[in-house]
């Protein structure tokens, strides 16, 4: 997921290129988001591997792009029998997973490959019965082959889930910060252009291109999410690094007004700082397809 930039888990997936200088100090920072992403949101992701419609539980499951690990570890806690092949571009998200794996006393159940699901042959990943892809799929340069590859992966029978969300979480009240109202939606506005065009199947209806990959889509289900700030201390740093990786590409368009108080807002230190705000609520939306291999 990163052409020249290196984006969070709501504009990039976790599987792909980190060809760019200081491409280490990008995965730990992006892990720490990842990790903050699968903490706030775990019961949401819980609810979803809950709801797909699975005829049998899965033995072997592939997750597709897994960054550190929050879909991976979701559906080993769902199907405490099966097996999970790990799959993602960056060895230091796949050396977290495998460590958190055995602290969780679960190593024995993972398998870890590191590939570039961009590139036309990918490596052999057995026969799942459900494959996982969770913000992965929209970063695919050639995605309709990418779909291909899942479906002549899968069992006869096997599921594909594909698990999207439109862009990152909101956190501020419309009309925070008080000098400054509205800003965290021009932060937003400010990313568009560049999201155009380096992640253009950002919030695609993935329903039609699983239809022409060969898949029949047996449901579609979106889930919103709205969590207050007081129900976990990780959701102000969930929302300063959000609004961390969102400055790396506004910056050049905002304002000098708006840059200002964005920077005032991610001040870990400073007194009206994200993270001593009292008004935070963690607001977004996740789509998931539920595709089945004929």
């Amino acid at each position: 997921m990163t052409p020249a930039h290196q984006h969070t888990p709501h504009s990039d997936g976790p599987h792909r290129h980190h060809h760019e200088h200081g491409a280490d100090s990008q995965d730990s920072a992006q892990a720490e988001l990842l990790d903050l992403d699968a903490e706030v949101l775990a019961e949401h992701i819980a609810s979803i591997t809950a709801w797909l419609p699975l005829k049998t539980a899965p033995r072997q499951i592939v997750d597709l792009g897994c960054g550190t690990g929050a879909g991976t570890f979701a559906l080993l806690d769902r199907f405490p029998e099966a097996q999970i092949t790990a799959v993602d571009t960056s060895a230091g998200h796949l050396k977290d997973l495998r460590e958190k794996a055995c602290a969780r006393g679960v190593g024995e159940r993972v398998r870890t490959v590191q590939a570039d699901l961009d590139e036309p042959d990918w490596p052999d990943l057995g026969t799942p019965d459900l494959v996982w892809a969770s913000a992965s799929m929209h970063h695919m340069a050639r995605p309709e082959r990418a779909l291909r590859s899942v479906h002549d992966m899968l069992a006869p029978g096997g599921l594909f889930a594909v698990v999207e969300l439109d862009g990152f979480p909101r956190f501020l009240p419309a009309d925070a910060p008080e000098e400054r109202p509205g800003l965290e939606e021009r932060c937003h506005a400010a990313t568009e252009s560049f999201h155009a065009e380096h992640v253009p199947h950002r919030g695609a209806d993935w329903g039609p291109m699983l239809s022409a990959a060969g898949f029949l889509v047996e449901d579609e289900r979106t889930v919103s999410v709205h969590i207050e700030g007081d129900r976990s201390e990780a959701i102000g740093r969930y929302a300063r690094e959000s609004l961390l990786r969102i400055r790396g590409t506004a910056a050049e368009t905002l304002d000098g007004a708006d840059l200002a108080a964005l920077d005032e807002l991610l001040d870990a230190e400073g007194p009206r700082g994200i993270l001593r705000r009292d008004d935070l609520v963690v607001r977004t939306e996740r789509t998931v397809w539920a595709a089945r291999r004929a």
